[in-house]
């Protein structure tokens, strides 16, 4: 019997070999030789990569048997996961492997930076005895600002305690009770801007976190405070993280990440204070072995047509053939619902309708609602596996409901849900078409009637109904230079509530949406950028 052929095509540790086992036909190639790597994977069942490794649509095309390619790491940037899911072909990481070694290195930045560790040395090797330009700052009783309270977060602030300081945290996704179980008292960014002596970041990189930490932030810190990030490049303002610095108005920072890479030349290169290095978050001999084994085990679940925990586009076998289409859809409910609520719901509801509610097992469109509904509000990836357990970290009750009639379509997903403070949101999506040629609609936002391809950026608003609206939102957009791609409106009733719902070409930035929202008098207003 034919073995099924694994192709290596990145240098992988041996223990990642000797998890997969003997039964399958290991093969190795340059997977930066690109004319090698389209002659290789013709006959791949399973491609396992890094990160030098492109995936892209031309390697899908040429992979006629593929069945699943493995990224042993947590990055998902070179491999194209769209044309991987359009492909059929399963796309597995290794989603936990470097979070023990990333909070090291936030610790061993933090630890350099309060006490000039790289400088005092270079400065001693250079033949130099300068003690008295040295001198740095204990951690005890010190005031440590915590930004994002996922894994590596929760890892940083639970061993920074032991060095007896003070955790004050921003993450509005996370609640009081798991907070208190980790020891950490929540507050506003502003608030722990102001308050912290050592801020570290640990938020995911999304249209709203990019940018998050620039000048105006920065003025709000003590002069004596000093910044880390290890976690996302761009979430911080170089430029101005840099004149800070100069200026004297932040004592210092150490970065493992950003915004371009590789990274060569800053404006913080060289500047008292600061600490840098070259990505090293997962480069430990532990992670990158943890890797490989997590995807080595994978890719035996996979070949063997087993339910693969650590999928990013599909959850694995015993999903109906019917519902496979669904999961995308689910997936950006999820998300619409997080970025709609503004928080996470104590509360959520998962209704599968119609056709759909008979097609087989549907806990997959479940799961597929979580990995949305935390994409993009924790700092580690979101797994089907893992999904679950986020929720139930942060007190998300969930329910999966199922209706065998839809009223008004064919089938119909609705995800329903209550916040802390007693809002509610519900979303409805169809798939309109058929075959090959569906399209992910959404159809019910919170009871008002919308028909949108949910894609790209959106805009939702809310405001009594009354003339001028429309033209007041196209002049301040036209003036920011934003073009709208549709708009719809929907009331209940004339002189009442009204929801405007766009999709417009560019993201809306904060300032602008307020800007609508006072023009027109909103009493909701909010945005949400989908890939």
């Amino acid at each position: 019997m034919t073995q099924p052929v694994v192709l290596i095509a990145e240098q992988l540790s041996p223990a990642t070999i000797q998890a997969l086992g003997p039964d399958f036909e290991i093969r190795h190639c340059d997977g930066t030789d690109r004319s090698a790597l389209l002659r290789e994977v013709v006959s791949a069942d399973a491609l396992l990569v890094r990160s030098a490794t492109q995936v892209d649509q031309e390697v899908l095309a040429a992979a006629r048997q593929l069945q699943v390619v493995a990224r042993a790491g947590v990055g998902l940037d070179n491999v194209d996961v769209p044309a991987a899911t359009a492909a059929g072909v399963m796309v597995v990481n290794a989603p936990t492997s470097n979070i023990t070694s990333a909070a090291e290195l936030t610790i061993g930045l933090l630890l350099a930076t309060a006490r000039h560790i790289p400088a005092a040395h270079a400065t001693l090797t250079a033949g130099a005895w300068k003690r008295n330009q040295f001198t740095g700052v204990e951690l005890m009783d010190k005031t440590l600002g915590v930004l994002g309270m996922g894994r590596i977060g929760a890892l940083v602030a639970t061993r920074m305690q032991a060095f007896g300081m003070e955790v004050i945290a921003y993450d509005p996704y996370i609640s009081p009770a798991r907070a208190q179980q980790l020891g950490v008292h929540l507050a506003s960014l502003q608030e722990v801007l102001q308050a912290a002596d050592f801020l570290t970041v640990h938020l995911p990189k999304t249209p709203e976190t990019v940018g998050l930490i620039g000048a105006a932030q920065l003025a709000l810190m003590k002069p004596t405070a000093r910044l880390i990030n290890a976690a996302r490049g761009g979430i911080v303002q170089e430029q101005a993280l840099a004149q800070a610095i100069s200026s004297g108005r932040l004592a210092g920072a150490g970065l493992d990440v950003f915004s371009s890479e590789p990274m060569t030349d800053s404006p913080l290169f060289g500047l008292p204070g600061v600490v840098v290095t070259p990505h090293l978050g997962a480069s430990t001999d532990e992670a990158q072995e943890k890797a490989g084994v997590s995807v080595a085990q994978s890719v035996r679940l996979a070949l063997a047509g087993d339910l693969v925990p650590d999928a990013v586009n599909v959850s694995g076998a015993g999903v109906a053939d019917e519902l496979r289409p669904v999961i995308p859809l689910a997936e950006t409910l999820g998300r619409l619902f997080s970025g709609l609520a503004g928080a996470l719901p104590s509360a959520l509801t998962v209704e599968v309708r119609g056709d759909w509610a008979c097609a087989g097992e549907v806990t997959v469109l479940e799961l597929a609602v979580l990995k949305g509904l935390f994409a993009e509000v924790v700092d580690e990836s979101v797994t089907y596996v893992n999904a679950p357990l986020l929720a139930a970290e942060r007190d998300v009750q969930v329910q999966l409901l199922t209706r065998q009639e839809d009223d008004e379509f064919r089938s119909s997903l609705v995800v329903s849900g209550t916040t802390s403070d007693g809002v509610q949101t519900s979303l409805t999506g169809i798939l309109a078409g058929a075959g090959s040629k569906q399209v992910p609609k959404l159809v019910d936002v919170s009871g008002f009637d919308v028909d949108i391809v949910p894609q790209g950026h959106l805009a939702f608003l809310r405001y009594l109904d009354r003339p001028g609206v429309i033209g007041t939102t196209g002049g301040l957009l036209g003036q920011a230079s934003i073009n709208i791609a549709s708009m719809q409106v929907s009331r209940n009733n004339a002189g009442g509530q009204a929801l405007m719902t766009m999709s417009v070409d560019s993201a809306i930035t904060s300032e602008i949406l307020e800007q609508i929202s006072h023009g027109i008098g909103a009493t909701f207003a909010r945005t949400v950028s989908l890939g």
